[in-house]
């Protein structure tokens, strides 16, 4: 299902990117003034570095079995923080999810986006590993990324993560939940730039991955996203529904890059539309609803 909404008027690439924190909090229990503060643990080590992930538990969710989805920031590969999607994070546990948000390392020095997709691996991996203390359903483990991060949650749903683990027998995710993904990046200058000569931009651009097999899948942009542009994410929503499975693109008019109003700097300048925004959630909320939390 491919729409398009109107709501009427309503380093480059470090917005390219935020990961979609809101201008106000989100997704607090009903009745708290406060927001809700993550539980930390680390789930891996890696080059002297400990990465966290940052749990927000359900409220009232006593069942021992309960979906989870793990959320990847943006920041071109080279910037940001998991901090950045706790508001969504925040939201998603509020309709039942246990929602993870993952550090993971950031292209400078040796690291490149493959490092990323390696610590994004480990973080389904690990999630599963540990499934019964997390009283996580390890069948039904989704993934959220915004901007970057959403192209590190869609390459592990096409190129996978080396293992039999999840529903589709990848390692990856059981679910895709994609804000402005970074679908297409065969030709990004800056994605080409941050391999540093290791691997073909290609090999890493998850519209050329689509195999016979991959979750369902929701995703949000702007028309005039000139920073992973409609062109790429319509193709790969379309690979998506070839192979049998479930794609909504929720496409704004008029709007940018994450959702911005700003189309002449879209970059530097991210002004979000309120309603398209707030839209563009409850369909990716609704999605989730209808395929796992009936």
């Amino acid at each position: 299902m491919i729409q398009s909404r109107s709501l009427g008027a309503s380093g480059v690439l470090v917005v390219l990117l935020a990961g979609c924190a809101s201008a106000t909090p989100t997704g607090q229990p009903t009745g708290s003034s406060e927001p809700v503060e993550p539980s930390i643990q680390t789930y891996r080590e890696v080059d002297g570095q400990s990465l966290k992930a940052y749990l927000f538990e359900p409220a009232g969710q006593s069942r021992s079995s309960r979906a989870a989805i793990l959320l990847f920031h943006g920041g071109g590969w080279s910037s940001g923080g998991a901090d950045w999607t706790f508001d969504r994070a925040r939201r998603f546990a509020s309709i039942g999810l246990v929602s993870i948000s993952i550090e993971y390392r950031l292209s400078e020095g040796v690291v490149t986006p493959i490092e990323a997709l390696s610590d994004a691996c480990h973080a389904f991996h690990w999630v599963r590993q540990n499934h019964r203390r997390l009283r996580v359903n390890a069948r039904r483990v989704a993934g959220y990324g915004v901007s970057a991060g959403g192209q590190l949650i869609a390459a592990a749903a096409t190129l996978g993560c080396g293992n039999s683990e999840g529903s589709l027998a990848n390692g990856g995710p059981d679910m895709l939940v994609l804000w402005s993904p970074a679908l297409d990046v065969s030709g990004d200058r800056w994605f080409d730039k941050l391999l540093q000569g290791r691997a073909l931009a290609q090999d890493y651009s998850p519209v050329e991955l689509v195999g016979a097999q991959i979750a369902p899948t929701s995703i949000v942009l702007g028309e005039a996203d000139t920073l992973t542009p409609l062109t790429g994410t319509r193709r790969f929503c379309e690979a998506v529904q070839a192979t049998g499975a479930r794609c909504d693109l929720n496409a704004y008019p008029g709007l940018g890059h994450l959702l911005t109003r700003n189309l002449q700097d879209q970059e530097n300048d991210y002004d979000p539309d309120p309603a398209a925004r707030e839209d563009g959630m409850a369909k990716q909320e609704q999605f989730i609803r209808e395929l796992w939390l009936r």
